[in-house]
């Protein structure tokens, strides 16, 4: 008995397999390698960068541990190798431990007496584009106290001006500069206005606000009452 021809949809779709297999072979032939050579550049390229994660995260957990444990040094009045170890630090830290080394690196020079080195050293944080801003406005702020002598008085309103507002953690420290800096200029008015809204503050610390509310007061601005009567709220 003769078999039955295929019908039109069988035979196109047995044609339509032997086209796709035709198809892959050749693919296969011409690009097998390099795909697979390319896969295992990906996948290495992968894992390479989950190890460097990994390890990334190694070195920032020492270094955190070894800055604390300086930190907790220091304290307790260990400074012997404090500087080496902070500057290792430095050289190799994240942008936050470079800061806080650097920083207790200038606090130490500071200490030791070396004005010039200490007012470089936070300058250098000051400068860093890399380091969160309030580290860069700690290292403004202490730069300028170091160098406070030393600057004229336009220079210490220029760099603590934009600190010097009501709303910014600097307040104090930096209005109570630039308040002085005004008074050096021979401008009462703009440093008992300063002082004054200073003394009003009450974020800023009590002791910043004492001096506030007497030089106020010498300069004609009454910042007592109004500075008890925010105490008493």
């Amino acid at each position: 008995m003769a078999s039955k021809p295929p019908t039109n949809e069988a035979f196109l779709r047995e044609v339509d397999e032997e086209l796709r297999r035709d198809q892959l072979q050749r693919f296969g032939t011409r690009w097998g390698i390099p795909l697979i050579i390319a896969i295992l550049v990906a996948l290495a390229a992968f894992g390479g960068w989950l190890w460097w994660n990994h390890e990334q995260g190694k070195k920032a957990e020492a270094q955190g541990e070894e800055l604390s444990q300086v930190l907790h040094d220091l304290e307790s009045g260990k400074t012997e190798g404090a500087e080496a170890r902070l500057s290792k630090i430095s050289a190799e830290g994240g942008d936050g431990y470079r800061a806080t080394a650097e920083l207790t690196l200038a606090s130490l020079k500071l200490q030791a007496g070396d004005t010039k080195a200490a007012a470089a050293a936070y300058k250098k944080v000051a400068d860093d584009a890399k380091v969160a801003k309030p580290f860069r406005d700690l290292a403004l702020v202490r730069q300028t106290a170091t160098e406070y002598d030393s600057l004229k008085p336009e220079q210490v309103i220029e760099r603590l001006k934009p600190l010097a507002v009501k709303g910014n953690p600097w307040f104090g420290s930096a209005g109570e500069m630039v308040a002085a800096a005004y008074l050096a200029q021979n401008k009462p008015d703009q440093a008992g206005k300063l002082f004054g809204e200073i003394a009003q503050d009450q974020t800023v610390p009590e002791s910043i606000r004492s001096r506030a509310v007497q030089m106020a007061g010498v300069l004609g601005v009454d910042a007592v009452d109004q500075s008890r009567g925010e105490d008493k709220q």
